[in-house]
């Protein structure tokens, strides 16, 4: 998919469109063809980053965890944290794993995603998900040099989480 159609597919979504995302919309690399949208939220909350020595022993900032509110029609539904993890008010939760990437829409902006559910909990809406995507990210990209191991930044960001499973 072209970078402009793939702004243009981010802005509609972004607007409130209610234009329904197809595997096909979606980058080949995030795409899960065969699988059907179970649920889609609006997550707004933080990339933390963590301040430690590189391979070089120079500081270097390092991704640490993301912490997020996960939203639906105007409600809190859930919560995203380290794991990543993902849990619904209902009590079901998914853990996942990246599978693919490619480049938020501005190098301000983290990666959208494909993550593969390696691990879930409860019998809510969650417990059939097998894979998660994460799309339309504004945000989450830290920016300069770190100068003390040790300290912590947290950069604002939000996405739309997409929700999947097989079949």
């Amino acid at each position: 998919m072209s970078l402009a159609r793939t702004t243009a597919l981010a802005a509609l979504l972004l607007s409130g469109s209610q234009l329904s995302t197809t595997a096909a919309e979606l980058p080949a690399a995030i795409a899960a063809p065969g699988e059907t949208v179970v649920l889609s939220v609006h997550a707004e909350g933080a990339q933390v980053y963590e301040c430690k020595a590189g391979a070089n022993g120079k500081p270097i900032w390092l991704f640490r965890e993301p912490i997020a509110t996960l939203m639906a029609d105007g409600k809190t539904i859930g919560r995203h944290y380290a794991g990543p993890t993902w849990e619904h008010v209902d009590g079901s939760l998914v853990i996942a794993k990246a599978a693919g990437n490619v480049p938020g829409a501005t190098p301000n902006d983290i990666p959208w995603l494909k993550l593969e559910v390696i691990s879930r909990r409860g019998n809510g809406v969650l417990s059939g998900i097998t894979t998660v995507q994460r799309i339309n990210t504004t945000g989450g990209q830290l920016e300069g040099a770190c100068d003390k191991i040790g300290n912590t930044s947290s950069v604002p960001y939000s996405a739309n989480y997409v929700f999947l499973r097989k079949g």
